[in-house]
């Protein structure tokens, strides 16, 4: 997919940061802004290949506008961009990663990439993705032995364990071709 014609929607209650996110991402990609949980789903379709979705908001939550997104099975990648300090409730929600505010014009051009390329695999392989950014935005927020004495990160453990096993054939195919790819295998 060329990013040219990738749709990234920018859903953010406060308008002058998602007009910021619009701009610094309208040169390469078509961008729909809205600025309200239930403005966001009017505007979802099956265009939309990424979502950049603000967590904390007046209405319909980000969390909220998730479960919609992921009920609809949408086939688009999901980004919570908030300030919303993770916390082990980030395991049970369906993002594909998470970037906590503030948020430099590199690093929003960078996830968009990244989610692009996850778009093109398969399902097993994105969960994959999904819970292996989960793990390192624990890992980067929390201290080791907060990580060691929750039961849920050491399910996620296992979970990732698993999955690593059934794709690592297809993780290995696209190490040679992807360096988002390889950055996570060090994870």
């Amino acid at each position: 997919m060329s990013p040219d014609q990738s749709t990234v929607l920018v859903v953010d209650d406060e308008q002058d940061v998602a007009d910021l996110y619009a701009m610094w991402l309208q040169n390469d990609y078509r961008v729909r802004s809205a600025y309200e949980g239930d403005e966001a789903l009017d505007v979802l379709d099956e265009t939309v290949d990424v979502v950049l979705l603000d967590r904390r908001m007046p209405g319909q939550s980000g969390d909220e506008v998730l479960e919609q997104i992921r009920a609809r099975d949408l086939d688009c990648r999901v980004v919570m961009v908030t300030a919303v300090k993770p916390d082990f409730d980030i395991l049970e929600m369906g993002f594909d990663d998470y970037l906590v505010k503030p948020v430099s014009k590199d690093d929003l051009h960078e996830i968009v990439e990244q989610m692009l390329t996850r778009v093109d695999y398969g399902a097993q392989l994105q969960d994959y993705y999904s819970l292996v950014s989960k793990k390192a935005v624990l890992e980067a927020e929390k201290d080791p032995d907060t990580l060691e004495a929750s039961d849920e990160y050491a399910q996620l453990r296992g979970e990732i364990e698993e999955l690593r096993t059934e794709v690592g054939d297809t993780r290995d195919e696209l190490d040679d071709h992807d360096d988002f790819v390889g950055a996570f295998r060090d994870l």
